[in-house]
């Protein structure tokens, strides 16, 4: 199966943040997966189905709930 794949700037768009977020989760390794083309300075992207799936993962019911998972 094929997923899409986005620009940081369309992967920004997609969870309304800026850019530089991103960029700056990227080197503290706490924004979603990314896939990096042509060595350390070359292009990112994100798959589609790794922006969803790190949504999915931060979806919780209640405040407690998120409280609780963080303390695991």
């Amino acid at each position: 199966m094929k997923t899409r794949q986005l620009t940081a700037t369309e992967a920004a768009e997609a969870l309304a943040l800026k850019p530089q977020t991103l960029r700056i989760w990227r080197l503290k390794g706490i924004g979603p997966r990314y896939v990096r083309y042509g060595g350390p300075r070359g292009r990112v992207t994100y798959r589609e189905s790794d922006i969803e799936a790190w949504i999915a993962e931060r979806v919780h019911e209640s405040t407690s709930e998120e409280s609780a998972k963080a303390s695991e």
